[in-house]
């Protein structure tokens, strides 16, 4: 125990140096926010809790949670003596590709050299990302595809990325690559004991490396994740090899990855890839029953929940919908037997999927909450969404009794961590700690935070709304020299505004529908513009420095009522109940994100404004707005946003 007790001193000590001496000698700030986190995450590790860490801005989370693992197996080891759990990785789980790329190649080099320099470690820190089969190049698949190719005219751009699967094994490596192709190629579900490039496949290769003892760190997303510990409870391989400790980065996504992984659906394109790779099997008369039978079961679904106002997301059963449901039950079973013995596994068990879709619909079964969506072209997805997603992450995860850090700038919503731990299956857990580091930015300083006083309430979706909304806007864009974010909860609005404005403001103006990457690239391309945005836009894009200095939030970001959510407001004893539990916590987590797009530096300055008279003081929501955000001083006239912006920025910025 003495022992355990020196050692745990030891690595706390090389914390504070690393953090203080090592990473200022190599250009990096002092952040005690940083170095507090970092014992916190180390004392949770080692002591096998689920720590839940809110990390502010500009912390350097990142750094914190890996200098944490790094120093707990190193002193794991010198205390218990190399045993064989001591020696097994780490996961570390996010949801970005960007931050997986950048854990690999840029945070984990770093530090592995100067603590190789230091002598803190003595050899490098090992770390290979994870992913599915369906990344990788299947080597056998690949010279067929290039044979298959040779005499046609195709794309050249497309034919070069092909080509060049030769020397990249990772398809995520090569731009330009058709989804054809990309599924044309990619390593099987089953693979071949008869492959003749079994001997020399690379992503066996790749699979071996992964699983070398010296590869401490293990990058995923939390997809694969999910996919591992559901793997491990159906007592199926493992995806991953065995860990001892878990790192959950962006963990507020987690909730909405469980929901992809634990729920089921149903669309055309479903249907259309299974009869493609029957048509490989030569099953044509069953193409035509599967593909005849589906189609009509979703179209007849379809036409029962259209109105004059759209589609009614929420599933009802109908006589004609049972009865095509059954229909399409009874033609499944058929197509299955008859092809038990004719085609491979996992096409059989693709059939089963669709099967399994429809008796969930049919039976009306209670473990999920049956709802509709509609794809680009209109036609209808059967939805599935698991009620059990809570017990299912603590069946997978949190049982096991492993250590681990769930972090996030957004964990934390109103007081506390209640509804984050509700979501994820943490609330029966004992050994959970909460922790919050709050963001380094100095917000009374370099942040406005604006609240029009003369803001009216009017009726949702008038023209007098959209009227006000855009006088509101165009004087803060003017006061504040373009350089201005506009965030949208609605598209339509946005479209509104933007007619209502283009021709009125005298700095570039861009509007970001959904998938528009371009428009965003365009933006940080040209001086004094403006963005009009929603969607994806209120998280995970940085605009630092002086391209957005005006954040404008047009409205509070309440989620739109939809099956789901009807389904969990069942639980709840009122109407209040579920509003405080469910509906404000989710509004304050997205309001936050949102804030984040505001200051991403140190030397950021920022007027964040909110247009919506509910923020305001007064408001029906104010104390949960502000509870929500960092303290920053207050301004409800437009002359204080102008008065801020004057003295923040030089005279470079209005050139």
């Amino acid at each position: 125990m003495y022992y355990r007790k020196e050692y745990l001193k030891r690595a706390h000590r090389e914390i504070d140096t690393i953090f203080r001496v090592l990473f200022p000698e190599h250009g990096m700030a002092v952040r005690e926010e940083q170095i507090l986190l970092c014992h916190e995450m180390l004392d949770n590790l080692l002591g096998r809790n689920i720590a839940l860490c809110d990390a502010g801005v500009g912390i350097g989370k990142t750094y914190a949670y890996l200098v944490a693992c790094v120093l707990m197996r190193k002193y794991s080891l010198l205390a218990d003596g190399y045993s064989p759990y001591e020696q097994r990785p780490v996961v570390i789980s996010t949801s970005s590709i960007a931050l997986q790329k950048a854990i690999l190649t840029e945070y984990i080099p770093f530090l592995s050299r100067i603590l190789q320099e230091n002598g803190t470690i003595q050899a490098p820190i090992k770390a290979v990302i994870r992913k599915g089969k369906e990344h990788f190049v299947c080597d056998e698949r690949l010279a067929q595809r290039i044979v298959a190719i040779k005499e046609k005219n195709k794309n050249a751009l497309q034919k070069e990325a092909l080509l060049s699967l030769r020397e990249h094994y990772d398809m995520d490596e090569v731009s330009g690559l058709s989804g054809f192709d990309r599924r044309m190629v990619s390593v099987p579900k089953f693979c071949s004991k008869e492959c003749p490039k079994k001997d020399s496949c690379r992503y066996q290769q790749y699979l071996e490396h992964s699983r070398d003892d010296e590869m401490f760190i293990q990058i995923c997303n939390h997809n694969y994740l999910l996919a591992d510990g559901y793997h491990r409870l159906q007592d199926y391989r493992p995806l991953l090899k065995d860990y001892r400790a878990l790192i959950v980065d962006e963990a507020h996504k987690l909730p909405d990855a469980a929901k992809q992984m634990f729920g089921k659906s149903l669309c055309y394109d479903d249907i259309q890839e299974i009869c493609f790779y029957l048509g490989k099997e030569y099953q044509g008369p069953e193409i035509r029953k599967l593909s005849g039978t589906i189609r009509m079961v979703l179209d007849v679904i379809g036409e029962n929940h259209r109105t004059r106002y759209g589609l009614k997301e929420e599933f009802h059963m109908t006589e004609e919908c049972a009865m095509y449901l059954y229909e399409g039950i009874q033609t499944m079973n058929k197509i299955i037997e008859k092809l038990e013995k004719k085609i491979p596994k996992w096409i059989r068990n693709k059939l089963e999927e669709t099967r399994s879709v429809l008796e969930c619909f049919f039976h009306q079964d209670q473990k999920y909450v049956l709802h509709l969506k509609q794809d680009q072209e209109h036609r209808i997805i059967l939805c599935a969404s698991s009620r059990r997603i809570p017990q299912y992450l603590d069946q997978m995860l949190w049982s096991r009794g492993m250590g681990a850090i769930l972090t996030s700038g957004t964990l934390k919503t109103g007081q506390g961590f209640a509804h984050i731990r509700k979501m994820i299956g943490l609330q029966k857990v004992q050994r959970v700690r909460e922790y919050v580091a709050d963001s380094p930015f100095e917000y009374q300083r370099n942040c406005l935070l604006y609240l029009p006083k003369d803001l009216k309430k009017c009726r949702r979706g008038s023209q007098e709304e959209t009227e006000m909304i855009a006088d509101h806007i165009h004087s803060l864009i003017c006061s504040t020299y373009g350089h201005t974010l506009v965030l949208f909860t609605s598209y339509h609005l946005m479209g509104n505004v933007y007619q209502m404005l283009r021709d009125e403001i005298p700095f570039p103006m861009i509007e970001v529908w959904r998938h528009s990457p371009e428009e965003i690239t365009r933006f940080k391309q040209t001086d004094n513009a403006v963005l009009f945005a929603a969607g994806s836009c209120w998280e995970g894009v940085d605009f630092p420095g002086d391209m957005v200095s005006s954040l404008i939030i047009v409205k509070l970001p309440f989620a739109v009522p939809d099956p789901i959510s009807e389904a969990q407001k069942k639980e709840y004893d009122c109407l209040k109940d579920y509003i405080q539990a469910v509906v404000v916590p989710d509004m304050q987590k997205k309001l936050r994100q949102g804030f984040g797009r505001a200051l991403r530096t140190e030397t950021d300055t920022c007027v964040v404004s909110i247009l919506d008279e509910r923020a305001g003081e007064g408001g029906r929501y104010h104390e949960e707005v502000m509870c929500a955000l960092p303290s920053c001083k207050m301004a409800k006239d437009i002359k204080d946003v102008q008065h801020f912006i004057r003295n923040r920025k030089g005279v470079e910025y209005y050139l």
